[in-house]
């Protein structure tokens, strides 16, 4: 599959381990047709390095020449297992100017627009299922395929009391006088932390995504959740596409989905977080 896409034989040099997050194993391969970035599994769902390579082709759509988005170059299910994906290698950099361009670059992701709210296919964020059923209606979308979904799979797994998960029922009764419903669907790369932003040499790079088409405040949420983002990036997204005056109104309550997230993965003290959340909104 490399081979047909690079047009030659392919014959590996080297392979060394390289990071490849909390979930994947990974590699640096040096080949004949340069050097390549190998990631494999067998412990996560199936499909999940055929989602990832849909969501990447979609990103580096949207980026263009603003942000670096690693080229696939194959990715191949075995059977039941995710079997590996071979992406373009990013070597380390540095740029003076790196947070005014993921700022402007950021803003320039949320100009690739859709006509629904959702994705082509359902994908995951982590290890976490993603439902992408499009909706026209941005409120519907993250009460019932955000939030919702993602307590469905919660209670399934590490159940809120029947009390605690009141209180999210009555949240989900608030969510459309909560947020906007004439929000516009643009692209967001979904679970942009610091982890997934990388300096390469070409400049700033979006990996890991968990992409849809959603409100762009969407995005903020996991931004803001751990920090590492300077205020000049935020200046440089505000230059190109300010945000509405009052978005931090909402950023708890778009934060709510990360949060319910890291329960489900983790468990812990993001549980009474979430609570604390569900009843600041109520």
């Amino acid at each position: 599959m490399l081979s047909g896409k690079l047009g030659k034989p392919i014959q590996i040099f080297s392979s060394s381990p390289v990071s490849g997050g909390c979930m994947n194993n990974a590699s640096k391969l040096i080949t004949n047709g340069g050097d390549f970035f190998l990631k494999w599994n067998s412990a996560c769902a199936s499909d999940i390095f055929i989602r990832e390579a849909e969501s990447l082709r979609e990103l580096k759509k949207a980026a263009g020449d603003y942000l670096v988005v690693p080229e696939v170059f194959a990715e191949k299910q075995i059977d039941d297992t995710p079997g590996f994906l071979v992406l373009e290698f990013l070597e380390p950099g540095f740029h003076s100017s790196i947070d005014e361009k993921l700022g402007r670059g950021l803003a320039a992701v949320h100009r690739y627009s859709g006509s629904m709210f959702g994705f082509y296919n359902d994908n995951y964020c982590g290890a976490t299922y993603q439902n992408n059923e499009w909706k026209t209606n941005w409120p519907g979308f993250f009460r019932e395929n955000r939030l919702g979904f993602l307590l469905s799979l919660i209670q399934n797994n590490r159940p809120f009391r029947n009390d605690e998960f009141k209180i999210f029922e009555k949240l989900l009764e608030r969510i459309d006088i909560l947020i906007p419903g004439e929000s516009v669907p643009v692209l967001i790369h979904g679970d942009l932390w610091s982890g997934n932003c990388m300096i390469t040499d070409k400049g700033p790079a979006l990996v890991d995504p968990a992409p849809y088409y959603a409100d762009r405040e969407m995005e903020f949420a996991i931004i803001t959740m751990f920090g590492g983002f300077s205020q000049r990036f935020f200046a440089s997204y505000n230059e190109a596409d300010p945000l509405p005056a009052d978005w931090k109104r909402r950023n708890n309550l778009y934060q709510l989905y990360h949060v319910l997230n890291h329960f489900y993965l983790f468990g812990g003290g993001y549980r009474n977080q979430a609570l604390q959340i569900a009843k600041s909104y109520l």
